[in-house]
């Protein structure tokens, strides 16, 4: 330990969600291996989750915090975003007071904080210490873009500057992204008071984010085309490109905040190679209405193709009396899956998935297409770019039998669909994008140690 407080330390500050926590983790492990102790903040209730999943050779630091919330209360959008505006950054003072003064610490101070920029207040209490400040956008570059034009969009008249909903007579598609439709901007989710609050918190994190010194991103140059021009200096931080994470990293194992369903790896032994359709919707939010859960589940009964369904307990009210007993033949249902294990396995076939960043990053690392289905957030732009631009997936509209059928033999037999899968999985995946990756990491250290001198 006092070999590892001669390092220098980096500070990381996650949004409190599984999809923002793991690529946060691999981050981490990213700095380690090249020679920083990072030092991971987390609220108790994921602190004590994932600490005990990650090994002390990993050399991460975890540190737990409190976020006001009691055990009891649900975590949920908006509670989370007044713990990380009213509690996270007195706990986030005390950790920068300990660890900053290099008398107090073996002679090194913290060279720089990331934050993600959803977690926006602690780029504040950052710039308060004077450490420098970078950003990380643990989604696609594009999503990123998109936001950054919330100032234009109001001034051009297309959403409503008090709730981000589209003006009346707008242009069916979104002026700077084309793939999307107005409609599917990222913060109309749920009641008009919730839009309006979640395009509240997105112009406040998006000024904040003008102040960061640069920008780590969880993504790969080839997003940007053909749709979009390649990154351009539109701002004074610069942007390094470092994804996808889930490849360069080389985790050995993801922590999760729910105990994992192994059994189900132990039954895709038992199917024949790419028969099996794996099925997830991510773990932020309930997924899937009750109306659809039953859609799908009927289809599922009617197929009888082997399948495999991440479906927590109190998503289930949808399910079919008697569906669990009527699928013991042929399907799996599982509260939480070790997703990687899951797709890495021959036995699958492709993945119905809600397009989430990390979750279309593992797909195309370990070689399935994807049946998609967005629900929200970023999902939509994440779609648009699988069945628009990669040309790697199917969308589907609903989960009806014909529909879910056809498009499980669509991406699963296309050939031509195959091919540019392959292409695609080097271009992000080879070791030419792995050097590329390894010299923006580089180039970012330098300019980070630069800062520091």
């Amino acid at each position: 330990m006092k070999y590892a407080l001669k390092k220098p330390k980096v500070i990381l500050v996650p949004y409190p969600a599984q999809g923002h926590v793991t690529p946060m983790l691999m981050l981490a492990a990213v700095f380690h291996r090249r020679g920083f102790l990072p030092i991971f903040l987390t609220p108790s209730y994921i602190h004590c989750h994932i600490s005990s999943q990650v090994s002390s050779s990993d050399g991460i630091i975890f540190v737990s915090m409190s976020d006001g919330l009691d055990d009891n209360m649900p975590r949920d959008f908006f509670t989370i975003e007044a713990a990380i505006e009213t509690t996270m950054p007195v706990c986030l003072r005390q950790v920068l007071s300990e660890h900053n003064s290099k008398e107090s610490s073996g002679g090194t101070g913290v060279v720089c904080m990331v934050v993600d920029l959803l977690a926006s207040s602690a780029i504040e209490v950052g710039n308060e210490f004077g450490v420098t400040v970078v950003g990380f956008w643990p989604a696609m570059f594009a999503t990123y873009k998109l936001m950054s034009t919330i100032p234009e969009m109001i001034q051009n008249n297309f959403i409503s500057s008090d709730t981000g909903c589209p003006e009346e007579g707008s242009k069916r598609c979104v002026p700077s992204q084309p793939l999307l439709s107005a409609e599917e901007l990222p913060w109309l989710v749920g009641t008009s008071s919730a839009i309006k609050g979640r395009f509240k918190f997105w112009k406040r994190t998006m000024a904040r984010a003008r102040s960061v010194h640069c920008l780590l991103v969880n993504s790969f140059p080839e997003e940007l085309l053909p749709l979009q021009k390649l990154i351009t200096k539109s701002s004074a931080a610069s942007v390094f490109l470092v994804g996808p994470l889930s490849r360069h990293s080389n985790p050995a194992k993801t922590p999760t905040f729910w105990e994992e369903d192994d059994g189900c790896v132990k039954w895709l032994e038992k199917q024949r190679p790419n028969s099996v359709i794996y099925i997830s919707f991510g773990s932020w939010v309930s997924p899937i209405n009750e109306s659809k859960v039953r859609s799908l589940a009927m289809t599922l009964l009617g197929l009888k193709n082997p399948f495999i369904w991440v479906l927590k307990n109190n998503w289930r009210d949808g399910l079919p009396i008697g569906f669990q007993q009527k699928i013991q033949s042929y399907g799996r249902l599982v509260s939480w899956a070790p997703q990687i294990e899951i797709l890495k396995h021959r036995a699958v076939g492709c993945y119905l998935t809600h397009c989430g960043w990390n979750s279309i990053m593992e797909a195309i690392q370990y070689g399935k297409r994807l049946l998609c289905f967005p629900v929200a957030g970023d999902q939509f732009l994440n779609c648009g770019y699988v069945v628009k631009v990669w040309r790697i997936g199917v969308r589907l509209n609903g989960f009806g039998e014909k529909e879910v059928e056809e498009g499980m033999r669509k991406v699963m037999e296309d050939g031509e669909m195959k091919g540019r899968f392959m292409k695609l999985h080097e271009r992000i995946m080879g070791e030419e994008a792995n050097c590329r990756v390894n010299s923006n990491f580089t180039t970012f250290i330098n300019e980070i140690n630069l800062t520091n001198i």
